[in-house]
């Protein structure tokens, strides 16, 4: 009901969560973190090596290419070796490769060491809303709760972490990231037993074949142009705005804070109210239409639409989780696989891109085409917006060992 607390899910705050849960829940939040960690040092790495902004932003391209690639093997693992497993292994690869990053000598080396950090991302990420969902109380909806607090504080924290750090050296966040995980690895592995597998082993084929269900196919075809915009602002706004660390981390850190309430204590409140699809499609215009502004606006007003396209980014990763989780009936470790495996290929090319294009045009079509993006991803929601419709009762079990179909119907 409109006014109830978004923490109370039914079977009790969410805030009361097993051990295992909160190990998991903590471990994510550094994972986010490492996402927005060089943004605020990005001017500082490409003078540190030498680089170009292009050089620079491949720092991001590498990470999500393979984490989109390993997508598609995520699935295959868990059902294999078990989450916990999986988790401790994606853990154990971020550590490793995200102290390597702190010792490069050149861009080269640098975006090597990204694209095993993305791998080790994509194992654990993937895994870690599997495993919370199976081990929350509340069900579902908390545990999705949970899922994206941990997105929204890593996002905001990420940012500032990195400002921080790398206000004496670019070098240090990286070695602070590898020392977090760490943590987290030593927290998981006390806390987190091993979950049940699945009945069935996932193949390699699985996730994409779970996109051959129209509605899925939707929500990750909308996601991938959303992305592109939304990694559009993450990695070549810095280079925009061209602050220090300690001020463009200060930026983000508000922009991380607007993603974080928006998407935890905002986005389900307007989801009840209009629906869903309405939700997502006016947020992804209103996100365009920020992206404009923040193109041909002066140095102050890029400022202002870098923090409040936060508020938009953390709406539309709230209720695109939802829908990709909800709107088919394949397992929900094998749908967020397959749609990830899209989006996250936007992801890749938009840091890369979004330099790219101001090269060839200037400063301010980058945005137009981020702007351009978000608008087809909102045409893509309303198009298809009967396949993206599931209606379905929402069943909440009392017990964490059991799951639900959360379906949201607009």
């Amino acid at each position: 009901m409109q006014g109830e607390d978004p923490f109370d899910q039914g079977g009790g705050s969410i805030l009361r969560q097993p051990k295992a849960v909160w190990a998991t829940a903590g471990a994510s939040v550094v994972a986010f973190m490492g996402i927005g960690l060089v943004d605020p040092i990005l001017p500082s790495i490409a003078k540190g090596l030498e680089a170009t902004p292009s050089q620079v932003s491949l720092l991001f391209t590498s990470y999500f290419l393979i984490t989109a690639v390993a997508m598609l093997v995520t699935g295959f693992v868990s059902s294999r070796i078990g989450g916990r497993k999986t988790l401790l292994a994606g853990l154990a690869l971020v550590v490793v490769f995200a102290a390597l990053s702190g010792t490069s000598s050149s861009v080269g080396e640098l975006v090597g060491f990204r694209a095993g950090w993305g791998l080790g991302n994509a194992l654990f990420v993937s895994t870690a809303l599997a495993v919370i969902v199976g081990a929350a109380a509340g069900g579902s909806s908390a545990a999705i709760l949970l899922y994206e607090s941990a997105l929204g504080l890593g996002m905001a924290c990420g940012p500032l972490v990195g400002a921080l750090l790398g206000d004496a050296s670019w070098r240090y966040p990286f070695f602070g990231t590898a020392a977090l995980m760490a943590i987290g690895f030593i927290c998981i592995t006390a806390f987190l037993k091993e979950q049940p597998r699945p009945a069935r082993k996932t193949s390699l084929l699985d996730p994409v074949k779970a996109l051959g269900h129209g509605g899925l196919a939707s929500v990750a075809t909308s996601a991938f142009f959303y992305n592109y915009s939304f990694f559009t602002i993450l990695a070549f706004t810095p280079f925009v705005l061209n602050m220090t660390p300690y001020k463009s981390g200060a930026v983000f850190f508000a922009w991380g804070l607007l993603l974080a309430v928006f998407s935890v204590l905002v986005a389900p409140r307007l989801q009840e109210r209009f629906g869903s699809l309405k939700v997502l499609g006016a947020s992804l215009v209103l996100l365009a239409v920020d992206l404009l502004v923040l193109g041909y606006g002066d140095h102050t007003t890029a400022i202002v639409c870098t923090i409040v396209s936060g508020a938009f980014i953390g709406m539309n990763n709230t209720v695109y989780t939802e829908l990709a989780l909800g709107v088919s009936d394949a397992p929900r470790p094998v749908a967020s696989a397959g749609y990830n495996f899209v989006r996250w290929f936007a992801a890749a090319a938009a840091p890369y891109l979004a330099p790219k294009i101001e090269e060839w045009s200037n400063i301010h079509i980058p945005f137009v085409v981020a702007a351009v993006t978000a608008v087809a991803g909102a045409i893509v929601v309303w198009i298809r917006r009967s396949a993206l419709t599931h209606e379905a009762e929402v069943l909440e079990p009392k017990h964490a060992a059991e799951d639900s179909v959360t379906v949201f119907a607009d």
